[in-house]
């Protein structure tokens, strides 16, 4: 049987750390890609980053901003990546994002999940930082790397699509959804 390696109490403290903010960085990886195959991926990622760079991590510090930023980067860096191996048809992307209104029926987890996957990347990361994940405006922007008026920007546009889908208007956000800011 391996010996297991001891670990200094300040790797111990981190792995604690780590390990409680797990389910939140699955929850915004889920939000992020859409996939809970690729969002596991991205948190697997993601830990093994962290714990890599444990060293540079601070003490007292947050560790789900820390982490939810390498999250973050990993998935940009992911989708740059994929970008450049596949060549996909826009048409068809854009016909495969259209969610069938269902005014009728009760708005269920998978109709949000729905909705999210068709808002622009940026709102649909704001959204989740912010509106899920329970970061303040101006952690949501340090973590996205931009200002918080350009986060606040995002979220409310974010919302008000999110308001329209869900009420059964996806043709109002033709052509707006795909734009970011």
């Amino acid at each position: 049987m391996p010996e297991r390696t001891k670990h200094s109490p300040a790797d111990e403290e981190f792995r604690k750390e780590l390990l409680d903010v797990l389910p939140h960085l699955r929850a915004f990886a889920r939000g992020l890609s859409g996939r809970a195959d690729f969002a596991d991926d991205l948190v697997q990622e993601a830990a093994i980053k962290a714990w890599s760079a444990r060293d540079r991590y601070q003490a007292g510090t947050n560790m789900r901003a820390w982490t939810f930023a390498i999250l973050r980067n990993h998935y940009l860096s992911e989708l740059r990546r994929s970008k450049r191996q596949t060549d996909l048809d826009d048409g068809a992307a854009e016909r495969m994002l259209v969610m069938e209104a269902d005014q009728e029926g009760p708005i269920h987890l998978d109709d949000m999940e729905g909705a999210l996957q068709q808002l622009a990347p940026e709102r649909r990361e704001a959204v989740l930082l912010v509106g899920a994940s329970g970061f303040s405006y101006e952690e949501a922007a340090e973590i996205a790397g931009c200002p918080i008026g350009t986060m606040k920007s995002r979220v409310a546009r974010a919302r008000a699509d999110l308001a329209q889908l869900l009420d059964g208007e996806p043709e109002l956000l033709k052509g707006k959804v795909g734009r970011g800011r």
